[in-house]
């Protein structure tokens, strides 16, 4: 689906971010529907996925990865101007879990860009 936001990372000192305006184009792009309802399927998502991690459930999208909330433990921190110690409290912190899918295409993809034979590739013997 992300096809055409590819981009060699391999030459660049910053590596480049995808936004959701650019979630947004892509969708736009490849439903050829109006932009209006590009943002709303976006947003839509977003705010699915931030109202179930609000409500403590686990969002599990098959060959992406899970999305789920972790406690934070309290802690004791300072103050970085003033150096006194300051109660940081619990909390809870959203946690994504990349499927082993994601994993190996992120790696094969770094692997091709750094020009090293991906293991498992038939294409490389």
């Amino acid at each position: 689906m992300l096809e055409g936001l590819e981009r060699d990372i391999g030459t660049m000192t910053k590596q480049p971010t995808l936004t959701k305006a650019n979630l947004i184009e892509e969708v736009l792009r490849v439903t050829e529907l109006a932009r209006k309802e590009s943002e709303s399927i976006v947003e839509t998502i977003f705010d699915s996925i931030i109202k179930s991690l609000q409500k403590g459930e686990k969002i599990e999208i098959r060959g992406f990865g899970s999305f789920r909330t972790r406690t934070r433990r309290g802690r004791i921190g300072r103050n970085p101007k003033t150096g006194a110690k300051v109660e940081v409290p619990a909390k809870e912190i959203p946690f994504f879990k990349p499927s082993r899918e994601l994993k190996d295409f992120v790696n094969s993809a770094a692997a091709a860009s750094a020009g090293e034979p991906v293991s498992g590739d038939p294409t490389q013997t």
